[in-house]
């Protein structure tokens, strides 16, 4: 039965760090509402080979997105139940805990193993943020734009630190907004009507 094998992931390092990756997730879920050909998995378990669990300690990354899969729930990604697909992209938070291990062997992982095209690190704490794109099966820093966010090929959105924290902002430089930015700013919309409503003579209740 696919995705039968639960997600086997510790606790996050910290609420800095569960808030960030809820970030991610929802902006990106939000943004892609109309599609159904992708998923984004948060501190979710990768099994990439059948015997990795006897023999391999390996933790999923702290965000990652599959492109050309279906939009589903999943309780942990099974590269031999979903086509051999790897992730397009991956993105760790960094904390003292795992830094190392981020920068080096989880790198050489994806790098060599999953082939993923894109992978960010992102520190919650002192905001460090890089990203690298698979070249010729080498990892090569992406270079920052004046803003000093990184392109991401996988999702046509560029990546940014935003009020300390992590967020996507649109090829034009737009913020990719939150549920509830969104929601903000259709109440701020309907204000300014009323209030023009208003003006005009007219009792925006009675419409």
């Amino acid at each position: 039965m696919t995705g039968d094998l639960y997600s086997d992931e510790p606790p996050l390092e910290s609420d800095l760090h569960l808030r960030q990756i809820i970030l991610l997730l929802q902006c990106l879920e939000l943004w892609w509402q109309n599609r159904n050909d992708f998923y984004a998995g948060g501190n979710l378990t990768i099994y990439y080979s059948p015997r990795q669990r006897k023999s391999e300690d390996f933790r999923g990354p702290d965000f990652f997105v599959v492109l050309g899969t279906e939009r589903k729930p999943r309780k942990s990604w099974v590269v031999w139940e979903e086509e051999g697909k790897y992730p397009n992209l991956i993105i760790e938070l960094l904390s003292n805990s795992t830094a190392a291990t981020d920068k080096g062997l989880k790198k050489q992982i994806y790098q060599d193993i999953f082939r993923t095209p894109e992978y960010f690190w992102f520190d919650p704490n002192n905001l460090e943020f890089a990203g690298f794109i698979l070249l010729g099966g080498t990892y090569q820093p992406i270079e920052p734009n004046p803003q000093g966010w990184l392109w991401s090929q996988q999702l046509s959105l560029y990546l940014g630190v935003h009020e300390n924290k992590l967020r996507y902002f649109t090829a034009e430089g737009q913020l990719v907004p939150t549920p509830e930015e969104v929601a903000e700013r259709e109440t701020q919309k309907a204000e300014r009507l009323a209030a023009k409503l208003r003006e005009l003579g007219i009792d925006p209740e009675n419409l």
